[in-house]
């Protein structure tokens, strides 16, 4: 991409914008020169407003014009008739932290116009201490790095350095600042702790994190009450930080969760976001009425809550969300250690077929061990169980399925990841309706190659936001495209305080893809997660064309998004 930059004056800037709000063309008349002329697209500005037939051009990292170009010129010309052009999609829960390591590319992702990925449900890749390095290292499985960095604003920009396609950025995990401070012990932290917490929170600020991020149904995150979430928010909400969570139940005390994500926001002085908005367990499925009122009414009264989701009735997370925090404290040696007392296992295995309202249970959520799909192993003598259920390897060993999944925690050395079908097609539809909900496909940015083939991921990883624009919007006519490509836009954007990003208009980072919307789909089946999906022909990253006719190009222009709290190092 040639570095050139042409700049149109701010008469015809303005000219544009005017076209772009209004959904009319302006036609510039003077010849000039883009890096890009993108020309006879339907433009979909991310504003939900309806698609205008327009050019768009680029110079630089920038949009630079929207309007009829006729007499423009780009380096790069697209004929993009009978295409969408749209602001880059936001994936609002991304796990590609490990993954943009192994390979920039962030190919899953990318090939479905994914521009910017954002991390930290609960926990963050800093702030480490020594021995939180060492436990990630010790931990690490088919994906292997070093880590050079402590602070989370340090790995942002250590991905940065590496070379990476899509942009990103993080909140900073409630999880990681207790583990830094309090290690895996359930209890509260003392007022000095809290104070430090508290601390590393505001520098995770001024780096640039976008708040606070918890994931509440996983030990050591089960262990903070709610008092302690509330600290922390309030040392985010200075830096204009949000609170983010994975409630603590998702099932049996949904409702009760959503009033404590609400607590937090009020006496937090923050917005708040629901991490994959889900009734999980056939048994909830129809509290989802009760949660859409509880949003509405807290939205109605001035607080600012909303919610992200997968397009999925499956969700994906590991063993230890099947078995009781008490067993995890101290962490996974500890937890492995107590496995291995045949008390201990009497009492987890009666525990984990007891449904509960104490803590989360997928192992009740799911109607039988047969929706229990084992997707990832470390330990390579286990790989070969990789797609089977529960139910399948316990007749294989002839043991029950609790005693195998905690056979199986032991073998592996790790939690062993896991899909659990929990949820209702109906809810999916339900929610996707809902003004408030943006998407987050809760999975990594992948290739199907290399080491990323070891394992079979959940299929949102290939396909979340595919599946929207394709079986949702296209075939099903949920909701128009035109408010899709908001809510995967403009909406995230705004909530995230972020700058120039998620609207297209003239002086917005250039952050656009063109795709089909009569033939984006996803391909990806949950016994063959690997495929990857079709339908956007060209992705723009800062200028930077990293997708052409629907191929990768090898460039990686990725760039750390930052906060609104971000003080720029002196």
């Amino acid at each position: 991409m040639s570095s050139v930059k042409t700049t149109i004056g701010a008469a015809g800037i303005l000219l544009c914008l005017a076209c772009a709000r209004s959904g009319t063309t302006a036609s510039i008349s003077a010849s000039r020169s883009y890096d890009v002329v993108i020309r006879g697209g339907t433009v979909y500005d991310g504003s939900g407003a309806t698609g205008v037939v327009n050019d768009l051009a680029i110079s630089g990292d920038t949009v630079a014009a929207i309007g009829s170009l006729t007499n423009a010129r780009g380096r790069t010309e697209i004929d993009a008739k009978g295409l969408a052009v749209s602001p880059g999609f936001i994936n609002m829960l991304s796990w590609a932290t490990e993954s943009l390591i192994a390979d920039g590319r962030g190919l899953s992702d990318v090939l479905q116009g994914v521009t910017l990925e954002v991390f930290g449900e609960g926990e963050s890749m800093g702030p480490l201490n020594p021995t939180m390095k060492k436990e990630m290292l010790e931990s690490q499985g088919d994906i292997k790095f070093d880590i050079p960095w402590t602070t989370l604003g340090e790995y942002l920009e250590h991905l940065e350095r590496r070379g990476i396609s899509p942009n990103v950025a993080s909140f900073i995990g409630a999880t990681t600042v207790r583990v830094h401070e309090l290690g895996y012990a359930d209890r509260a932290p003392n007022p000095e702790e809290l104070a430090r917490m508290q601390t590393l929170v505001r520098r995770a600020m001024e780096e640039g994190a976008l708040g606070v991020g918890s994931s509440l149904i996983y030990a050591p995150a089960f262990y903070a009450k709610t008092d302690e979430l509330i600290a922390l928010a309030r040392a985010a909400a200075p830096f204009g930080g949000s609170y983010i969570s994975h409630m603590r139940s998702e099932g049996v005390r949904l409702l009760e969760s959503v009033d404590e994500l609400l607590r937090i926001a009020r006496e937090g002085g923050v917005a708040a976001e629901i991490y994959h908005l889900k009734a999980a367990g056939k048994a909830n499925w129809g509290k989802i009425p009760a949660l859409i009122a509880k949003v509405d009414s807290a939205r109605a009264a001035g607080l600012a809550i909303r919610a992200n989701m997968y397009n999925y009735t499956a969700g994906a997370t590991g063993l230890d969300a099947s078995m009781p925090p008490w067993v995890q404290e101290g962490g996974y040696k500890e937890w492995a250690k107590r496995l291995a007392d045949p008390a201990v296992r009497a009492r987890v295995a009666g525990e984990m077929r007891t449904p509960t309202d104490k803590w989360e249970n997928f192992f009740t959520a799911v109607e039988s061990p047969e929706q229990i799909i084992l997707v990832g192993f470390r330990n390579d003598s286990l790989k070969h169980l990789t797609g089977k259920t529960l139910a399948e390897v316990a007749r294989m060993r002839r043991k029950s399925p609790e005693e195998t999944a905690m056979d199986l925690v032991v073998e592996d050395g790790s939690r062993v990841g896991t899909v659990y079908f929990l949820m209702s097609e109906e809810n999916v539809r339900r929610q996707l309706k809902l003004p408030w909900v943006s998407f987050g496909s809760d999975g990594g940015a992948l290739a199907s190659e290399g080491a990323f083939l070891k394992s079979n991921p959940h299929p949102r990883a290939y396909g979340n936001v595919a599946r929207l624009l394709g079986r949702y919007v296209r075939e099903e006519r949920i909701i128009p495209l035109a408010e899709a490509v908001r809510r995967l836009t403009s909406l995230p954007a705004g909530n995230l305080k972020i700058a120039r990003r998620g609207t297209l208009r003239p002086g917005y980072f250039a952050d656009v893809v063109v795709f089909d919307p009569s033939r984006v789909a996803d391909h990806a089946p949950f016994d063959r997660p690997h495929r990857y999906a079709t339908g956007v022909a060209h992705v723009f990253v800062n200028g930077s064309q990293v997708v052409r006719n629907g191929a990768h190009t090898g460039t990686t222009p990725g760039r750390v998004v930052r906060g609104p709290g971000w003080k720029r190092a002196q």
